[in-house]
């Protein structure tokens, strides 16, 4: 006895466009015809679907469950476990975003509501981008200063994000007339506007020595979505980022402190 594509579509609980594409693709091809040429399945045709299904709900691509199913010599068990791997890596970043979504729900409850007016008049042209905001909290999870720094910026007040975009503003025209004027990206003027911004941190946000102030320049160097943060799209320039990541690591480096030669003590 054969069954037919509907009967087998109900019982799988899949489509009948499902089986004809397992069909076409190779993958599940039924034993026998009708004479009108219908398509009947018959019981080992639907122990193959049964695999197929589950290979299916654990993420295994149809080319990999072909493989798995018509190579007598496929390890089925390497398969499965290398997909276990995988399935616990996935279950383990989405238990972080999670963590994440958890924490940007805190910050919105205890946050500082603003109207879509309010927020355009203090960022004005600086949006913070959610994408850059997720990887940056996975990418710092567990830091001391993140946490303190989501804090702060949740204890902010309306003035205090004013102050706050204000004194921004002042330092980003200084060193867009810095660059625009041609001052080394190692030079006194711009290092004291790298010193400028590290301050910034330590005073808004979380405490900014010049090794975490070096990693934050990183990020403006190597993600446009961190350095829109600082200096929005319409006002950046070509080597912009490339400048300021000089400015702060030069900095930094002026201000690490001096290592004493053993030699000296002898």
């Amino acid at each position: 006895m054969g069954y037919s594509v509907g009967q087998v579509a109900a019982f799988a609980g899949v489509t009948v466009r499902t089986l004809h594409h397992y069909d076409k693709a190779g993958l599940l091809s039924p034993g026998s015809r009708s004479h009108a040429g219908y398509r009947l399945y018959d019981d080992a045709d639907l122990a193959r679907l049964q695999q197929v299904l589950f290979y299916r709900e654990l993420g295994f691509t149809l080319d990999e469950t072909a493989a798995i199913l018509e190579d007598p010599q496929a390890n089925a068990l390497e398969h499965l476990q290398a997909r276990q791997r995988r399935l616990s890596e996935e279950i383990a970043r989405l238990q972080r975003l999670s963590e994440v979504a958890e924490r940007a729900i805190e910050v919105q409850r205890t946050g500082v509501a603003m109207t879509p007016q309010e927020r355009f008049e203090v960022f004005g042209e600086i949006a913070f981008d959610l994408s850059y905001a997720t990887e940056a909290e996975l990418k710092w999870t567990g830091s001391e200063g993140r946490r303190e720094a989501m804090a702060r910026a949740a204890a902010h007040t309306k003035e205090d994000w004013r102050r706050l975009m204000r004194e921004a503003t002042a330092w980003r025209a200084e060193l867009l007339t810095a660059f625009d004027e041609g001052e080394p990206g190692d030079g006194e003027r711009a290092g004291d506007l790298a010193e400028e911004h590290r301050l910034h941190i330590s005073r808004w946000f979380t405490s900014c020595p010049p090794d975490m102030h070096r990693r934050i320049a990183d990020d403006f160097l190597a993600d446009p979505r961190a350095f829109a943060l600082v200096v929005p799209p319409s006002q950046q320039r070509p080597g912009l980022a490339a400048y300021l990541h000089e400015a702060v690591h030069a900095n930094a480096a002026r201000r690490a402190p001096a290592r004493t030669d053993p030699e000296e003590n002898r």
